[in-house]
């Protein structure tokens, strides 16, 4: 479980891996717990039902993408609690394809711990 902290009328920089920026909407911040320890990150509003949120963790590069993962979570309804579940977290297009612009988590998105949960690294593809 995740509290939603609204931070209304900020945006966050977004890069991607072509190295453009551009800003988006940032829903707030998800504040949550893993093993007694406080985290957060960054949530976008994209203007639909769910949140999405770009990261990197502890297994980025061995064991999941290396540039981080994506997860899509509903917004809250009545309360500002959401549950953020890791398991749901997947590769960007560009673990597939050499040809798709991925957004990159950006660097409050980047957790120092290992995430070992949800869509893992893609092996056999060369994708650079």
């Amino acid at each position: 479980m995740a509290k939603l902290l609204s931070i209304p009328g900020k945006a966050v920089s977004i890069t991607n891996v072509l190295g453009q920026t551009f800003d988006q909407e940032l829903a707030g911040s998800l504040e949550f717990e893993i093993d007694g320890k406080k985290y957060s990150l960054d949530a976008i509003d994209e203007g639909k039902d769910e949140l999405f949120i770009l990261f990197g963790d502890g297994t980025n590069a061995m064991e999941t993408y290396p540039s981080g993962r994506y997860i899509y979570i509903p917004k809250p309804r009545n309360s500002n609690r959401v549950v953020l579940d890791f398991n749901k977290a997947e590769n960007p297009p560009c673990a597939f394809t050499p040809y798709a612009t991925c957004p990159l988590p950006p660097v409050q998105n980047r957790l120092p711990i290992p995430i070992p949960a949800g869509e893992k690294q893609v092996h056999g593809l060369d994708i650079k």
